[in-house]
């Protein structure tokens, strides 16, 4: 087997500020060389009509990738991932969540197959993000992609990046073009020389948010664990032995919260488990091994499949304030069949704690809270509890059965909770409701301020914090009191900058403002 070049990733290590072509050498695959039908199957997909691009549109993608025999896969997204009423929230790219799962973790390389202005912003970004880990992006160009050449640059570099001294897994990615192209990554081999080939289609017209994205990858990589476990003996995962049951964990979550959620299960004899999407392949293992599944991000649909497929009980929701511990310790003591005296204790023992930080910081303001990481609704829950006032909860996750428990909680304490929220959505709850404070996305946030509403960047500012038991209790007060406390800034600064950069004093006009009319007119007359 060929050693990989120097440009190709190399251990944990590796920074690139762009990303790094592998693609396009040869191998001599023998039997294992691409079938000629597959360049004939991609030929037909992408000669049609004026071909497949990024300007075709969501529309004609899918109905190329149908075409090409990419059926099952978005039947599966659209059935795991239910769009709602209009079509799409507005988000990032959906792959930068897989993308992001990937380079989290370690001994594990990332291939992109996309247009190249696509795996240039990918990347960008998850670098901006710190990700410090070299992006794999194998080129094509019309020729490349309607011959089948592509499918073969594809199978070459994961042959020259499949050293077993370096990587455990390799993550191999199509984009939307290659999706609705139909290049057939389930042709690859599942394993070469020991190192796991995981491959996934996670085209914009299919998989609707990057929250959802990282679910595809962690339900492909649990799916792969759970056949290696129930094949035969695995590899142990290193310094995960607690000698007690523990629970998994499903979605991300700021790093001092598996902390405080084992704090929480100690009374009860457990132990938090890993944490899905987990940081090394042999963590799946110990995932997948767990006693029951805590599902604190509800929209990881394919992953919560794999681990009722593995026999496991799933818990939806998180211990956030007093209702939310108590109702999740009881909840966790059902599943694993704990005495109810011995969870009263566990919750006589921490629900006062909870209360007292809630009291000691509280939040008097009104908030809306909007967001697409997926704990949106956890957040309000804490926030009530802390004291605001709390009426509009936008996610741009689906509801699904484990969101339940939260969006009952919220709605019986007088929130609204939209699913699948659009900006429009979040935007016209912000105006309606005249928020002290709007958490939510970028635009969100720009246009609280354009209106002299403080806002709050959740991604950045709510959710890099911690929300579980005791220390998430008081969390988001000071961050939230302060910005109602610049209330008075702002009105003065819109005060003071009133008009500028609005109206004719915008600088982009569809008719000569009238002070320009004057103006010109007395050039003329001149």
């Amino acid at each position: 087997m060929t050693k990989p070049d120097p440009q190709v990733p190399q251990g944990d290590g590796a920074v690139a500020e762009t990303p790094v072509s592998v693609g396009g050498s040869e191998h001599a695959g023998g039997a294992d060389a691409a079938p000629m039908a597959v360049k004939a199957e991609i030929g037909a997909a992408v000669a049609t009509g004026d071909g497949v691009g990024c300007h075709a549109g969501a529309d004609e993608m899918r109905r190329a990738a149908e075409a090409a025999g990419k059926s099952d896969v978005l039947e599966r997204y659209a059935a795991d991932y239910p769009t709602g009423p209009h079509d799409q929230p507005q988000s990032m790219c959906p792959a930068f969540g897989s993308l992001r799962v990937g380079l989290r973790m370690k001994r594990t390389a990332t291939v992109l197959s996309g247009s190249a202005c696509c795996v240039y912003g990918l990347t960008f970004t998850s670098h901006f993000y710190g990700a410090r880990r070299t992006v794999g992006y194998v080129p094509f160009d019309s020729e490349t992609l309607v011959t089948g050449k592509l499918f073969e640059d594809i199978r070459d570099a994961v042959f020259k990046l499949a050293d077993p001294e370096q990587y455990d897994a390799i993550v191999v990615t199509n984009l939307c073009v290659p999706t609705a192209s139909g290049v057939p990554l389930d042709l690859l081999p599942n394993e070469i020389n020991g190192v796991r080939i995981i491959c996934i289609d996670v085209p914009g017209f299919g998989v609707p948010t990057h929250a959802e994205a990282k679910d595809v990858l962690a339900g492909a990589m649990l799916k792969y664990a759970r056949a290696e476990v129930e094949a035969g003996p695995v590899q142990a995962p290193q310094g995960l032995e607690t000698g007690k049951p523990t629970v998994t964990l499903v979605g991300e979550m700021f790093p001092a919260d598996p902390v405080s959620i084992g704090a929480l299960l100690e009374p009860l004899e457990l132990a938090a488990g890993p944490v899905v999407p987990t940081r090394e392949w042999r963590e799946l293992y110990a995932a997948l091994d767990g006693a029951v599944v805590g599902a604190v991000h509800p929209f990881y649909t394919a992953a919560l499949r794999e681990f009722k497929a593995a026999g496991r009980s799933i818990v939806g929701s998180g211990p956030v304030g007093c209702d939310g511990t108590a109702a999740w310790l009881d909840a966790i003591g059902d599943a694993c069949g704990i005495a109810k005296t011995k969870v009263d204790a566990a919750k006589n023992g921490f629900i006062p704690a909870i209360m007292a930080a809630l009291s000691d910081q509280p939040i008097k303001g009104r908030v809306t809270m909007s967001g697409y990481e997926g704990s949106e609704l956890l957040v309000a829950r804490l926030l009530i509890e802390s004291g605001a006032d709390v009426l509009y909860v936008g996610t741009a996750c689906p509801r699904t059965e484990w969101s339940k428990p939260d969006q009952e909680w919220l709605e019986a304490h007088g929130a609204t909770v939209q699913f699948r929220a659009s900006l429009e959505q979040d935007l016209a709850a912000m105006e309606a409701f005249e928020p002290d404070v709007a958490i939510g996305t970028t635009p969100v946030v720009q246009k609280a301020k354009e209106l002299a509403i403080p806002g709050l960047y959740f991604t950045n500012l709510i959710s890099a914090r911690p929300l579980m038991g005791p220390a998430g209790a008081g969390s988001l007060a000071q961050v939230i009191n302060a910005a109602m406390a610049n209330r008075r800034r702002f009105d003065s600064m819109k005060s003071f900058f009133a008009g500028v950069g609005e109206g004719p004093s915008a600088g982009v006009w569809e008719t000569t403002p009238p002070a320009a009319k004057k103006e010109n007119a007395a050039k003329e007359v001149a």
